[in-house]
């Protein structure tokens, strides 16, 4: 899994993180979940806000 794999990060976010709010959460913390997530694999300094900001508009879509 990559930075680019916005959706799928979005969904397995939600999964594992189901009591979260995403429009709560911190790029720092988001950042580090996504690092954390099994499977993912790409380079940590590739990540940037807009990455990030996909990531969570992705994950706000799949709580609402």
């Amino acid at each position: 899994m990559q930075w680019t794999d916005t959706q799928e990060i979005a969904e397995r976010l939600y999964d594992l993180k189901p009591d979260v709010d995403p429009k709560t959460i911190r790029f720092t913390d988001l950042m580090k979940w996504v690092i954390e997530l099994e499977g993912f694999s790409d380079d940590p300094n590739k990540c940037g806000e807009r990455i990030l900001e996909a990531i969570q508009l992705a994950w706000i879509d799949e709580y609402e």
